[in-house]
């Protein structure tokens, strides 16, 4: 990974999901219901700092036994696969059971992608291994909690998946919080974290007036329109306008 994308990711995770798709919005580049996961998928240890990297795509299975090789096979093949990502890995699982039948993940999985330098885990399955996983800070996203992990294998890798109803592709730049989970366009990535901070700061405006003593509605309205006017600013910037 080069220094300028290690440069980007951690000025990245300075600033939360939510912050990150309004700065996203701005661009007007994919519609605004768009481009995150929906509620299905929650942070299983909310409490971690923002988790920032790469998707390295799977599909899982765990209702039945694989038809050949071991069902442990696919981590092999998932952390070769680390090296041809452009920077840290989220290992994204879509679960293809229905009902999921077990946990995608548990520590000693979590223990191996983190040693092989993955930021995170998400599936749109379950997870085990809470307290092991949460001791070693590495974040996990799922759709529940299963306590085994029953016929557990890996059919694909690198494929397009779908998880809490987005679609992610291998290489997608994804941003996680206690929030939920984003992804990030390649093209404007590297503008994300200063309008990241302007954003903040024109918010701030807002927030400064309601800190004070003498509120009234008049004042607040016009509080909102002085942030209002340096978003639209901002995007207008953001996207070339005059």
């Amino acid at each position: 990974m080069s220094t300028t994308s290690s440069s980007l990711l951690e000025a990245l995770a300075e600033y939360d999901t939510p912050t990150v798709c309004n700065v996203v919005e701005l661009w007007d580049i994919r519609p605004r219901n768009s481009g995150y996961m929906d509620g299905s998928i929650e942070a299983c240890f909310p409490q971690m700092p923002p988790m920032v990297g790469y998707a390295l795509t799977s599909t899982f299975r765990s209702m039945s036994p694989p038809r050949s090789g071991d069902v442990y096979s696919g981590i092999a093949q998932q952390v070769e696969a680390f090296a041809e990502l452009p920077g840290p890995a989220v290992v994204v699982f879509q679960d293809l059971d229905e009902p999921t039948a077990s946990a995608t993940f548990g520590e000693v999985m979590c223990t191996t992608y983190q040693a092989f330098g993955a930021k995170g885990i998400i599936t749109s399955g379950a997870g085990r291994d809470l307290d092991q996983v949460e001791g070693i800070e590495f974040p996990a996203f799922t759709n529940g909690t299963i306590c085994a992990h029953g016929y557990c294998h890996t059919p694909t890798v690198n494929v397009p998946v779908t998880v809490g109803g987005l679609t992610i592709f291998p290489s997608d730049l994804l941003h996680g919080d206690r929030n939920g989970v984003t992804t990030i366009p390649a093209d404007i990535a590297s503008e994300v974290p200063e309008a990241c901070k302007e954003l903040m700061a024109a918010e701030q405006i807002v927030l400064d007036y309601l800190k004070g003593t003498s509120l009234n509605p008049k004042d607040y309205a016009q509080a909102r329109k002085e942030c209002a006017d340096a978003i639209a600013t901002l995007g207008k910037r953001l996207r070339g306008e005059r």
